[in-house]
């Protein structure tokens, strides 16, 4: 049993997985006639025209001129070349009593083409225009060319291009294997996110897949190995691009458009509600559109609300309910199930073919009302109970006759009730706050009302502790109430009163100024440490004195015993090294009294790369003159 029970929570939860992807992009009224407009262009060719023609065919239109469009036709018509026969014939199918004149040597040619020596383009454009043109053709010879070329030819592009000249041919033909084709490039298309799906080729090609899979599978009546889901990530990654490139692709997204639109087996369904999705007493009836992915109602289809629910309580409050169909638009009125003011999530079903994919759908829907105002009553309380409190209570949207008064001494208070208008049932909208506003200064204090358990909103000003908040200003504060939320129709800013507030007077400021953020920061002073003292002058000497006694040392030594400078080399090597010593010794003398670390490493760098250079090229010219002296 609890296998069981495990077993039907997974069913369930797979099914509501796959419930929950929809089309989120498809072709509106607008983008269709943006793409109409596209493919409107004057033809410049055969290709052109090919493109305009049919296409405008796929989206259900016209062109406006048949007798000049089959005159263009036929004035750049070339019977000797594949490409011009194939624009030609598949554009004049698409015209009413345009006929392309066939020769034997045109026929020829197109027969020829058929073969496993031509590319899978040739042979594709060579059986259309030969079934366009009404021109035999020999079925089981085309598959086995194509099977042919698919092994040398394995691109995307190609293979496409296989299946739908495969929907050409007769049933009778052996096209199992080539219909196996639709499965693989199924897993070749990339998934991005788990929205969308398509060919790394792009968009043309993911359109052009689409139209050969439909077209082959409705020519041999055999489903596509395509799942749901991958169907609406098809639809999603086509017509999630409004703008298009080149005339070659308005052209394959109409094709995929009318693929998707009239085939045997997958209908994605798009649900719209007409204007927002919202009811309230004035307007009870929620409208919804239910259309396919050009935009065209849906009109045989039966819709039904399996439940819908509050989204705050999660109750349902509807089930079971269908749409009534009137001009194309599916409507229900949902305000007759008396349901409160708030959001509601419900759960469509679309049925009537069983061709429909994507026929259960979750729409957000809002119920509206009206907030009214009632028993507003004002007060000043006196604290130590030593006077009678007073109450004066207001309707909306007057204003208090007299102001009100409140010091240190006093709290001010204020009660009301928010209620539907339709209803008479209490509201507890999400904004409701009460704004006092100095008219003197423009300060404004704002506050939350909040209400108790019996919905009963309540608002207490002790003027002792909220001093801090009005800055200790005394002054006559404007009193407004405001009240708001998504599902008001009519959010209420209401000036109730006025209220004098009086402070004690030590505590107020003495001016009082405005604030203002945008005004220049004091300048801040830094203090830095001070220096240590200096030691006496007395072991400053003594110091000195002992730091130059070596020196002093060296010269009596040299005096007493003599200074043999025989060896030494006036070569330039030799002054430059003893000159740079010297330098260097000079430099730490001149860091000690003026310089800083940063200049000093970088004289110190020079100085001590020419004392280096100089030093080896003298070390190396005593090695050289010791060694001729043994």
């Amino acid at each position: 049993m609890a296998q069981s029970g495990l077993l039907r929570l997974f069913v369930l939860s797979v099914a509501l997985g796959a419930q929950a992807l929809t089309p989120s992009h498809y072709l509106s009224l607008s983008d269709v006639a943006r793409l109409q407009n596209v493919l409107s262009q004057p033809f410049t060719d055969l290709e052109s025209a090919y493109y305009s023609i049919v296409g405008q065919t796929k989206l259900g239109a016209t062109v406006a001129d048949q007798n000049e469009a089959c005159h263009f036709l036929k004035s750049q018509l070339d019977p000797t070349s594949i490409d011009s026969l194939f624009f030609a014939a598949e554009a004049s199918q698409a015209l009413s009593g345009c006929e392309i004149p066939v020769s034997n040597e045109t026929r020829d040619i197109l027969l020829a083409a058929v073969s496993e020596d031509s590319t899978v383009a040739q042979i594709h454009r060579a059986v259309c225009a030969l079934s366009s043109l009404g021109l035999p053709v020999a079925s089981q010879e085309v598959v086995g060319a194509l099977g042919a070329r698919i092994n040398k030819e394995e691109n995307v592009v190609a293979i496409t291009l296989v299946l739908q000249t495969a929907a050409r041919l007769s049933q009778q033909a052996e096209l199992g294997g080539i219909l196996e084709e639709i499965e693989d490039l199924t897993a070749r298309l990339d998934d991005l996110g788990g929205l969308y799906l398509q060919f790394e080729e792009g968009l043309e090609a993911t359109a052009q897949f689409v139209i050969a899979a439909y077209s082959l599978s409705d020519h041999v009546d055999i489903e596509p190995p395509l799942k749901e889901d991958q169907v609406i990530q098809l639809v999603n990654s086509i017509f999630s691009k409004k703008s298009w490139d080149s005339l070659s692709e308005a052209f394959s997204v109409a094709g995929a458009a009318a693929a998707l639109s009239s085939n045997r087996f997958h209908v994605p369904v798009i649900v719209n509600a007409q204007g927002p999705a919202t009811v309230s007493h004035s307007q009870p009836v929620l409208q919804l559109l239910i259309t396919d992915v050009l935009s065209q109602p849906l009109t045989t289809a039966s819709v039904l609300v399996e439940s819908a629910n509050a989204v705050a309580t999660k109750s349902v409050v509807l089930s079971q309910a269908p749409f009534t169909l009137r001009d194309g638009v599916f409507e229900l009125n949902f305000m007759s199930s008396q349901p409160a003011s708030g959001y509601y999530q419900f759960t469509v079903a679309v049925t009537g073919d069983s061709r429909l994919v994507a026929n259960h759908v979750e729409l957000k829907v809002k119920v509206s009302t009206e907030v009214a105002i009632t028993n507003m009553d004002l007060s000043v309380v006196d604290k130590d109970q030593s006077i009678g409190t007073k109450t004066t209570r207001v309707d909306y949207p007057s204003k208090a006759k007299t102001p009100f008064t409140a010091d240190s001494h006093q709290n001010f208070a204020m009660s009301f009730q928010l209620v539907d208008v339709n209803t008479g049932v209490e509201l507890t909208p999400h904004q409701t706050f009460v704004r006092l506003h100095n008219q003197k200064t423009g300060q404004e204090v704002v506050f939350v009302a909040e209400p108790d358990s019996k919905n009963l909103y309540k608002f207490e000003l002790d003027t002792a502790e909220r001093k801090s908040e009005f800055d200790s200003i005394s002054g006559t504060y404007s009193l407004h109430l405001i009240v708001g939320d998504a599902t008001l129709d009519n959010p209420i800013l209401w000036n109730v009163a006025d209220v004098a507030l009086k402070f004690l007077d030590e505590e107020a400021p003495a001016t009082i100024q405005p604030k203002t953020l945008y005004v220049p920061k004091p300048e801040i002073q830094h203090l830095f440490r001070e220096p240590e003292k200096k030691p006496p002058t007395v072991v400053s000497n003594t110091f000195t004195a002992l730091i130059l006694s070596p020196f002093l040392l060296l010269l009596i030594l040299w005096v007493k015993l003599g200074a043999n400078i025989s060896n030494f080399s006036f070569s330039p090597s030799s002054v430059l090294f003893h000159v740079g010593h010297a330098a260097m010794l000079g430099l730490m003398y001149v860091y000690w009294t003026q310089l800083n670390m940063f200049q000093t490493l970088k004289y110190l760098a020079i100085i001590g790369s020419l004392t280096f250079l100089a030093g080896n090229r003298m070390l190396a010219q005593k090695a050289v003159k010791r060694i001729e002296n043994k």
